[in-house]
């Protein structure tokens, strides 16, 4: 009986073993008689979603359109005119006529400064030219008639112009003992006061005009040919106010650190409101240009950083195809520098590479790219 119950058992064993060699033999078979052989999802749980699909992307052809190009750029406001004030003679400051922060018409007395001894040299000069004159008419009268030569004549005449000289000099320097505005604008700084001595050449005060005023910024290289000068310009300040100028000024020389080039756009301020300062957003039209209008989700970087985006050729290969941006709007991202037509990967460009071959589907197709490719 146990023998019996031994042979059963090891009988039962061999039937197993033959039962799972004939599955396995199926199970591989089954292949070759329908063509699809074991895949890594079959044996790779945690094949990525790329190799799932076997690089398949969806594209969309797009095309070529004209669009109004807009340049928005990011300033300062700055003052177009301002003046450093300096004294012209030397003397004590004995009266200041106007406040800091005032507003000035050109000609006005800002400062006044002692006069001094001046006066007395006036009386002098004056004097002294009034001798002359008479010391130059007789020499003239006598050379007339010829009791003086001419060579006395000369000197009478040098002596006067002389005297003339410093009566012109003194009476230029009592002038400058008022010191006056120099342009019409604003008293931004009054460096002294009452009671300070000031020489030739010292900076008393500082005025500023805010009409016109401009917004300084700066254009990369790649957009400042897109700008020209006189062109017309929107100007929007911090509190929403948008005011138009024109393009004044564009830099022949770029800065060679940032590679940009300085913009001056002037707008007027005839009520000063527009502060020096402030920042702004200049918005300048650039006129029709061929671009494409794509889903800035569409955007990627290549292995240098270049940003671009990624299309498909006849090929069935993948290509990368760098931009630039000429405007974001609500409706997307204005992109230049692409061929006229392209087919636009719009779903897997994240799992493909340059150069790669792939397999498309039409963007517009009912079947669509499993939801875990999409990312």
């Amino acid at each position: 009986m146990h023998v019996v119950k031994h042979f059963l058992v090891r009988r039962s064993s061999q039937v197993l073993a033959v039962l799972l060699a004939l599955g396995t033999g199926l199970w591989v078979a089954s292949g070759v008689v329908t063509g699809k052989a074991p895949t890594s999802k079959d044996i790779e749980p945690d094949a990525t979603p790329a190799e799932q699909v076997r690089n398949l992307v969806r594209v969309r052809p797009i095309t070529v359109e004209s669009h109004e190009g807009e340049l928005v750029l990011y300033g300062r406001t700055e003052v177009v005119t301002d003046a450093e004030l300096a004294a012209e003679t030397n003397g004590q400051i004995i009266r200041r006529h106007v406040a800091k922060g005032t507003w000035v018409e050109k000609g006005v007395a800002l400062f006044q400064l002692a006069m001094d001894d001046r006066n007395a040299r006036l009386r002098e000069a004056e004097a002294l030219v009034n001798f002359q004159t008479i010391a130059f008419n007789a020499a003239t009268r006598l050379s007339q008639k010829q009791f003086q030569s001419k060579v006395k004549l000369a000197e009478a005449e040098a002596n006067l112009a002389k005297a003339k000289a410093a009566l012109a000099s003194i009476r230029l320097d009592i002038r400058r003992t008022t010191v006056r505005a120099p342009i019409d604008g604003y008293v931004e700084t009054q460096v002294v006061d009452v009671g300070d001595y000031v020489r030739s050449g010292d900076v008393v005060a500082t005025l500023v005009s805010l009409n016109p005023m401009r917004i300084v910024a700066q254009v990369t290289e790649r957009n400042v040919t897109r700008l020209q000068k006189g062109g017309v310009a929107f100007a929007v300040l911090p509190n929403g106010r948008t005011l138009a100028g024109d393009v004044r000024y564009i830099s022949k020389v770029g800065r060679s650190e940032t590679r940009t080039f300085r913009v001056e756009v002037w707008i007027d301020n005839a009520d000063g409101t527009v502060l020096e300062g402030l920042t702004a957003e200049l918005k300048i039209p650039t006129g029709s240009e061929p671009a494409h209008l794509v889903s800035p989700a569409l955007l990627t970087l290549d292995d240098k950083g270049v940003m671009g985006i990624k299309a498909v050729s006849d090929a069935g290969r993948v290509v990368f195809h760098p931009v630039h941006i000429l405007a974001d709007t609500p409706e997307g991202i204005w992109l230049g520098g692409l061929p006229k037509k392209l087919n636009l990967i719009t779903v897997g460009q994240e799992f493909v590479r340059a150069g790669q071959t792939v397999r498309t589907k039409d963007d517009t197709a009912a079947t669509s790219i499993p939801d875990d490719v999409k990312g």
